[in-house]
Order: structure tokens, then C-alpha cells, then sequence
């Protein structure tokens, strides 16, 4: 039976082959999905800016296992991912990308401002670390309303700068508000290496003065993620406040679609891809499990690129919105 040709390090951990064909599923549609929409955007069918996950899909794979029923996801501007592993339709996300009138947002809101409520998920921010307070505030709902929901709360190492990160952090704690704020800590802030912004390199430690619990997780691999997540959410669903999370990641594409990247070196991203790729290391976890063949995987690939391909003829078929919607979901 044939294997990858990279041989990605992996951990201990376990899952069952239902899962482990779940999870990469999942993290398969999102890459698909993004590299549709970076097609897209270079055809002009997606104007603005448009941000791709590519590289990144073992994070929100990995929390959506351990997330339950109300529980509410919230990130900033990489946001496609979070979407699909939240279970939006591939066919809404793309038709907002496009600007058309099936979109999530009615064609309104584009990559970085779509949101689904009967999904829990609320964003799509185009701010950078806007979203973090608002996450703390869905978990003061949480609270309030005494519900065991958990708000993840999803940012990148660059916002993890932002003044409003420690001002959350200091009133989730103060509060034992149940958050877990997950920094997805993909190496580049833009264009800038967190080595050269950051005085404090470990981010998990961002919340330490404030006394919450912080650990790094192996971005890159779907069980790791999973199984980091599982503790966090049980802390804060318990009771016992905040958590933070900083997954270990990696972007394979610029900072957006206008980024090209040269800050760094073409064997930087080539070795990650041969020895870190999530997508790999979960097809290695299935073929050592004997969970399903290479053709197996292959036929999997092939019916989720045509879920794609009907997303992107689905939003091109779309109309735009009409002069109308100017003035509808507004408050004045």
C-alpha cells in the first residue's frame, strides 16, 4: 500500500479511523476551498482583500472535535476555515467571497465579515484583534445566563500584540469568564517574523499575569490540537475561567492575496510541507492504522473538489445584491 512520500513526525495519540476520516475530510474541503478562492481572486471574481487558511487546517479541525452544542466561535480576518469547519456550506462562504446575494452576509460582508448565528459563529473581523473582547463578551453572556457554553476565541500572533488582548484577558480572569482564546500563531505577522515583534516569543504565556493557564500545541497536527483542546474547554466550561492556547502553525501562502511573500526563503515553506503538512500527517495516521487505502483517500479528494467546484459555479450563478440592500440589516 502506497504512503506519502514525506514522512511527518506525529504524536502518541490516538483516534478511531471514523475520525481520523472525519478530521481530514474536513481539513481536505477547507484546503480545496481555499485554493478555489485564490483561483477565483485571480480571475477577479473576489475583490478586496482575501486572506487563505492554506497550511493552517489542523486548528480549527482539531477545536471543532471538542467543541458541543452552543458553543461560539469568533476570529479575525483568516476566517474561511473557521467557517467551514463550523459546518456553514461551502456554497454560502463562496457566494459572500464573490459578493453575491446567496451569500452569508448577502453579498455584503465579503472574506473578512460573514457570520452565521444558527452556527455560533460571529466573525469574520476585519480589525485586527477586534475580535478578542468580543469573544470575551460572548462568554460574559455565557455566564450570565448560566449555560455551559464556551466561547473560542480565535486570533493570530500579530494581534496578540494589541492593547485590547490584555485588557480581555485581565476581565475574562477577573470574572472566570469561560473563554478559551486560541492564538494562531502562524510564524509571520504580515510580513514580520514573531522574532523580530515579539520580546516574549512563548505567546502562550500572554495571559500569565493575569493568572491564567497558557500551553503550546502542535498546530500541524489535528490530534495534538484535539487533545490540548479537549483540557482547555473542560477548564473553562468547569468554571475555573479562561485558557490560552498558542497553536504552533504555519501559513503556506502570503498574508493575503496581494502578499508575495519574499520575507521568507522557498525552502522554508517546501520543508514544512514535506515534514509538518496536517493534512499529511493525518493521512499517515490513517495508513498506519490501515484505515482506508491511497485510493481510498484519492476518491475522497475527488468528491470534495466537486463540492468546491459546485460552491464556485453556485456563487457565479449567484445574482448581486440588488440597490436595495444598501439599506437593510442597518441600525440607522
Amino acid at each position: 500500500m502506497a504512503k506519502a512520500t514525506a514522512t511527518p513526525k506525529k504524536s502518541n495519540l490516538t483516534a478511531t479511523g471514523e475520525e481520523l476520516l472525519s478530521y481530514y475530510k474536513d481539513m481536505l474541503l477547507i484546503r480545496r476551498f481555499e485554493e478555489k478562492a485564490g483561483q477565483l481572486y485571480g480571475m477577479g471574481h473576489i475583490g478586496g482583500f482575501c486572506h487563505l487558511y492554506i497550511g493552517q487546517e489542523a486548528v480549527v479541525v482539531g477545536m471543532e472535535a471538542v467543541k458541543k452544542e452552543g458553543d461560539q466561535v469568533i476570529t479575525g480576518y483568516r476566517d474561511h476555515g473557521h467557517m467551514l469547519a463550523c459546518g456553514m456550506s461551502a456554497n454560502g462562504v463562496m457566494a459572500e467571497l464573490t459578493g453575491r446575494e446567496g451569500g452569508y452576509s448577502k453579498g455584503k460582508g465579503g472574506s473578512m465579515h460573514m457570520f452565521s448565528s444558527e452556527k455560533k459563529f460571529y466573525g469574520g473581523h476585519g480589525i485586527v484583534g477586534a475580535q478578542i473582547p468580543l469573544g470575551a463578551g460572548l462568554a460574559f453572556a455565557n455566564k450570565y445566563r448560566g449555560n455551559d457554553s464556551v466561547s473560542l476565541t480565535y486570533f493570530g500572533d500579530g494581534a496578540s500584540n494589541q492593547g485590547q488582548v490584555f485588557e480581555a484577558m485581565n476581565m475574562a480572569q477577573l470574572w472566570k469568564l469561560p473563554v478559551v482564546f486560541i492564538i494562531e500563531n502562524n510564524q509571520y505577522a504580515m510580513g514580520t517574523s514573531v522574532k523580530r515583534s515579539h520580546s516574549e516569543t512563548h505567546l502562550y504565556k500572554r495571559g500569565a499575569s493575569f493568572g491564567i493557564p497558557g500551553e503550546e500545541v502542535d498546530g500541524m497536527d489535528v490530534l495534538a490540537v484535539r487533545e490540548a483542546g479537549r483540557g482547555a474547554m473542560e477548564h473553562a466550561r468547569t468554571g475555573k475561567g479562561p485558557f490560552v492556547l498558542e497553536m504552533k502553525t504555519y501559513r503556506y501562502r502570503g498574508h493575503s492575496m496581494s502578499d508575495p511573500a519574499k520575507y521568507r526563503t522557498r525552502d522554508e515553506v517546501d520543508n514544512i510541507r514535506e515534514h509538518s503538512d496536517p493534512l499529511k500527517r493525518c493521512e499517515s495516521y490513517i495508513y498506519d492504522g490501515k484505515h482506508a487505502t491511497e485510493e481510498e483517500l484519492k476518491a475522497i479528494d475527488k468528491e470534495i473538489k466537486k463540492v468546491v467546484k459546485e460552491s464556485a459555479d453556485f456563487a457565479l450563478e449567484s445574482p448581486e445584491p440588488a440597490p436595495e440592500e444598501l439599506y437593510t440589516d442597518i441600525f440607522a
